[in-house]
């Protein structure tokens, strides 16, 4: 398997260790104990502590993204496009999705926090632009 494969596995595997150990414990733990009935927690009213509703937001995030790297790790391996600097994009990518991850649930939202956590979602973003720009270079450059 090529590195950016590894890092989508890496990215789906945080996706779900989010859901379990932050989510999951959250809500598991109210209706095991019988504090809530299983009912309590509806997708459209997310409510609860205030780092379980971020928790829920972190976990969104990485669900929205993960198909966004999937189709963009894809092409790569498709077109045949690779090297160094692809695979630490890579890296970068999933590195700080988790620390925006942990940020998001970590800590409460103040504008500093807010400033770090955006800037992890950028870096992202700007990784997953660089990466289907050679995609699209690699493949030009191929027929």
């Amino acid at each position: 398997m090529t590195l950016p494969i590894w890092m989508l596995l890496g990215f789906a595997a945080w996706t779900v260790f989010l859901l379990l150990f932050t989510v999951g414990v959250y809500r598991w733990s109210r209706i095991l104990t019988g504090r809530v009935p299983i009912r309590e927690f509806r997708a459209d009213q997310v409510e609860g502590d205030d780092w379980y509703r971020r928790s829920m937001r972190a976990h969104a995030n990485c669900v929205e993204n993960l198909p966004v790297f999937g189709a963009i790790v894809f092409s790569l391996y498709v077109s045949g496009a690779g090297g160094f600097l692809v695979d630490w994009i890579s890296i970068i990518i999933l590195a700080a999705r988790i620390l925006q991850s942990l940020v998001h649930v970590g800590f409460t939202q103040t504008n500093s926090v807010v400033a770090v956590r955006f800037a992890f979602f950028f870096l992202q973003i700007v990784g997953f632009v660089a990466l289907m720009v050679m995609v699209i270079r690699h493949a030009a450059s191929v027929s």
